[in-house]
């Protein structure tokens, strides 16, 4: 019966291990994003280019494609608002349709993506999904805190967000909740 209990014991301890194993997965997906220079020069490319002065905005469509410092997003259409003082200053990248966001093997998708430069947060709403290699994450709402190196993902859209203001999300991951496969090394 001891050696029952022992055995027990070992493999609740060896679950645990595989657990904490995971949860420290979940913390590395985001690091190589969260490791942006966002002071870079900002490149991009699209089918089309409008330029809303007026409005300090420029509009761009069709295979939107925005890369700094390897940090890449690209989209179906993209709305950059920036402020012309004496230089000019992005302010806030809006990323919508089909958005993908990519950093060396790391990639997060979703319906829409705000890059703030203001205070250095990607959020992206509308089903998430997170990958890293083999392993993955999906739900509602991620956000990348890019001066804290901190990532969270929700299982759902809704709540206090740098996006509220901006066009329906389209539709979540439905689940309300955080789902994910984290590969386990093979001894």
């Amino acid at each position: 019966m001891a050696g029952k209990m022992i055995n027990a014991a070992r493999n609740a301890a060896i679950g645990f291990t595989v657990t904490v194993a995971a949860f420290a997965g979940i913390q590395a997906t985001g690091q190589a994003i969260a490791a942006h220079n966002s002071n870079a020069p900002v490149n991009f490319a699209a089918d089309r280019i409008e330029l809303q002065d007026r409005q300090d905005r420029v509009v761009l469509s069709g295979n939107v494609d925005i890369e700094q410092a390897g940090l890449r997003v690209r989209s179906a259409r993209t709305l950059v608002n920036y402020t012309d003082a004496s230089a000019l200053s992005i302010n806030r990248i809006t990323a919508t349709g089909g958005v993908t966001v990519t950093r060396g093997n790391e990639s997060a998708r979703g319906n829409v993506a705000v890059y703030d430069f203001n205070r250095r947060v990607i959020t992206m709403v509308g089903d998430v999904r997170l990958r890293r290699g083999a392993d993955n994450l999906n739900g509602g709402r991620l956000v990348i805190d890019l001066q804290s190196g901190v990532s969270s993902i929700d299982g759902r859209a809704s709540g206090s967000s740098p996006i509220a203001d901006e066009p329906d999300a389209g539709p979540t991951s439905g689940s309300g909740r955080v789902t994910g496969t984290f590969q386990v090394p093979q001894n």
